[in-house]
């Protein structure tokens, strides 16, 4: 956690990835984040993996330092509620981050009536409207085309919400972008962001399209082999799998020198009439070459003799390891300074990571956990609205607004 946006308010109204990934980096630089979801949950309170108790730990990591109010988003009156809370009035307030479609209540120009310098930043499946999540997005941009094994026709879904994670970071420094234009006297705006134009786009910026344009046919399955330079898993003599890159000059000799074979591939280039030092491409290229080269390096060695060989002489490599493993990594888990023991709403304490970037000059605040569904309902209801505790207790009689679960 860091304050850099200490005094700013954001109110979202969302459910699964890529939108409260978005509160979620804003609240962890600082902002003040009211997620409302309909009393008992939204689509993704339950969602997979779950606790043994049945708590969603998806909910709890994606929703870390925000507030919650519930409200019955069925009825005109809390859907009334919602509206009020998105355009709620002040200098830090009226940012409001959504996947609610385009129309409807919490349209754009629905919103706008109620305070016309609204920044509003709306995720979307498809630029068009219609639906579409990670996965089916994913599928239609050719890359579980391009995935898993030589020869192998069956589509190789990522484990990874790529899409929804890029979208949500676009859509905070979208935000941020916005508000900046509106303190400069540019009012408010909508900025729709689509996973489909995200994805195409990155696509693009990769060189991807240009690629499969320019040759008449997309990049062919690979399996590991890293495309365009020189990378691939390889086995040690103890069964171990390690991974080796080599993209610059330094790290392809570096890599040669540390296994000892760097007469093997001197021998290669004078026999090709090339320079592997040179050219990444030309490793790329002629990786059926130089694979067996390293082979029976790596295999002639375990992984406990190579991989001091390989830090001492600066080779870029990483191991194989299960998450389980990575637990106990110092530098991804184990006493990293990122992640903090918190208690947190499913009852469990366990490790939780503030923000991911780091900032030398400012101190590191605690890491907030997820409130409870309701959680701070009255509190925002009186705070932001300036409801009465009378108008509050109403509210609560008749069902349009609940606090938190036990």
């Amino acid at each position: 956690m860091y304050d850099l946006l200490k005094g700013l308010r954001v109110v979202e109204g969302s459910a699964f990835v890529a939108a409260p990934t978005c509160g979620l980096y804003l609240a962890q630089f600082g902002a003040e984040v009211i997620r409302f979801d309909n009393i008992g949950g939204g689509p993704d309170f339950r969602r997979w993996p779950l606790a043994g108790n049945g708590r969603s730990l998806y909910w709890e990591g994606l929703n870390k330092a925000k507030k919650s109010v519930a409200l019955d988003l069925s009825r005109p009156e809390g859907r009334e509620i919602a509206q009020r809370l998105a355009a709620a009035p002040g200098d830090d307030g009226g940012l409001f981050v959504t996947n609610f479609p385009v129309d409807g209540f919490l349209s754009y120009e629905t919103l706008r009536k109620l305070r016309d310098d609204l920044v509003c930043v709306r995720v979307l499946g498809w630029a068009d409207g219609s639906q579409g999540m990670d996965y089916t997005i994913n599928s239609a941009l050719g890359l579980p085309l391009m995935t898993g094994p030589v020869g192998d026709e069956r589509p190789v879904n990522h484990v990874l919400a790529a899409w929804d994670l890029l979208t949500g970071a676009y859509c905070a420094f979208s935000m941020v972008s916005a508000l900046l234009a509106r303190m400069r006297g540019q009012g408010g705006r909508e900025v729709r962001c689509s996973l489909s134009d995200i994805g195409a786009a990155t696509m693009a910026n990769l060189g991807f399209t240009a690629e499969t344009m320019l040759s008449g046919h997309q990049r062919p399955r690979m399996g590991n082999d890293v495309f365009g330079a020189f990378g691939r898993d390889f086995t040690t003599k103890d069964g171990q799998k390690l991974m080796l890159l080599a993209i610059t000059p330094k790290q392809w000799s570096k890599a040669l020198d540390a296994l000892g074979i760097g007469a093997e591939a001197a021998a290669l280039e004078a026999e090709l009439g090339v320079s592997f030092a040179k050219d990444e491409g030309l490793r790329f290229h002629h990786r059926d070459r130089l694979y067996p080269l390293f082979e029976r390096a790596f295999a002639a060695k375990t992984a406990a003799e190579l991989t001091p060989a390989f830090d001492a002489g600066g080779v870029t490599w990483g191991s194989y390891q299960t998450l389980a493993a990575a637990l106990e990594d110092p530098r991804l888990y184990k006493d990293n300074p990122l992640f903090e023991t918190v208690a947190h709403p499913s009852g469990l304490s366990y490790p939780a990571p503030g923000a991911m970037g780091v900032i030398p000059q400012d101190a590191r605040l605690p890491v907030r956990p997820a409130p409870r569904l309701g959680q701070h309902t009255d509190e925002v209801l009186a705070g932001v609205l300036g409801l009465s505790g009378g108008e509050i207790a109403k509210l609560h009689d008749a069902g349009v607004v609940a606090g938190p679960e036990a």
